[in-house]
């Protein structure tokens, strides 16, 4: 089932997305929770009745009302919290190696994530951005889970079914302010928490079940071979495997979990796969050439991200109308 949030006349709802179409699951079914926030907290019970509903709407033995003007909104519109890891080993060591520095074998040991900012969520469509953030503007191909089960030091063994979907992530990263700020240690934050966009819908993992491959030697937890993409403008600048996540999210969920609630709601992005942002690709390019020409985004660039099963993610950059530049005032450069 695909799941998908979206906005008529300024109110939000929750539909079922089948064949390019939108169906409202209260409308359906009034014990289904008209948001997504309400649906994830409903846990099992209520992901069964909307699965239900969508297939009863899929075979033809409901006549359901398909919504006709709509604007679709992040499939997860309000988290609780945002969690993104670090799971993928190809792009550590690909970020490390082009640093001229040796790969940390702590990746090795344990899953790693920082919190991000909750609040910067969007879905499909526009993204606003700051002049500063347009200093090495850059994309993040990854994937996302949310939640639907509340847990505290949960097993990766048990932890599975604590995810109610997956979805595309695109964590937009500013990475001048990203770089300058984690000199101190410390981050990344401003470089980070701006926007985050997930999308387009949120599928459950029973439709991923064809796809679904063994954890690599030594881990836990299920792991799917989904081809990942992006393209800038049309031109295709990444493509991985979600198969290459060295970290389950189920690994992920436990170490989140350890001595702290989870939350339905609750956010956790894969991180980077490997040549899955202009920073890596940058880095190996002008390892290789030092002539090579660097890429960053810029306003007005279309991203598109397509992963098997998940579908199409798509924004445009964009820019406020601003000047303001907290680059510019640092102390020693700008007293005002």
């Amino acid at each position: 089932m695909k799941l998908i949030s979206y906005k008529t006349e300024n109110k939000e709802h929750l539909g079922t997305y089948l064949n390019g179409h939108i169906y409202n699951l209260n409308a359906c079914d009034k014990l289904i929770p008209d948001d997504m926030n309400q649906f994830l907290w409903g846990g099992e019970e209520i992901m069964l009745r909307a699965k239900q509903i969508s297939h009863d709407i899929s075979s033809g033995k409901l006549n359901a009302k398909e919504e006709l003007l709509y604007e679709v909104m992040a499939p997860v519109p309000h988290p609780i919290s945002c969690r993104d890891a670090y799971a993928f080993r190809q792009h550590v060591a690909a970020a490390r190696r082009n640093r001229k520095v040796e790969m940390i074998p702590e990746f090795d040991q344990f899953p790693i994530f920082y919190f991000t900012n909750h609040n910067s969520i969007t879905g499909p469509g526009e993204v606003a951005c700051m002049p500063d953030h347009f200093q090495k503007l850059d994309f993040e191909l990854e994937a996302a889970i949310v939640l639907n089960k509340k847990g505290r030091n949960i097993r990766a063994s048990e932890a599975d079914d604590f995810i109610a979907g997956y979805m595309i992530m695109n964590d937009l990263s500013a990475r001048t302010l990203q770089m300058e700020e984690m000199l101190l240690n410390l981050g990344p934050a401003k470089g980070k928490d701006f926007a985050t966009v997930i999308g387009p819908w949120l599928v459950t993992p029973d439709e991923l079940e064809p796809f679904k491959v063994p954890a690599k030697k030594g881990h836990i937890g299920a792991a799917y071979a989904l081809k990942m993409k992006c393209r800038v403008n049309g031109i295709e600048v990444s493509q991985g495997s979600m198969a290459d996540m060295d970290w389950t999210f189920a690994e992920i969920i436990e170490r989140c979990s350890y001595g702290c609630d989870v939350f339905p709601g609750d956010l956790i992005g894969s991180g980077t796969v490997g040549t899955g942002c202009f920073l890596e690709l940058n880095g190996t390019g002008l390892l290789n050439n030092p002539d090579y020409p660097q890429q960053w985004l810029q306003k007005g660039d279309l991203v598109e991200m397509d992963v098997t099963g998940l579908g199409r993610l798509s924004t445009v950059i964009t820019a406020e109308d601003s000047d303001w530049s907290i680059l510019e005032r640092k102390k020693g450069k700008v007293l005002a």
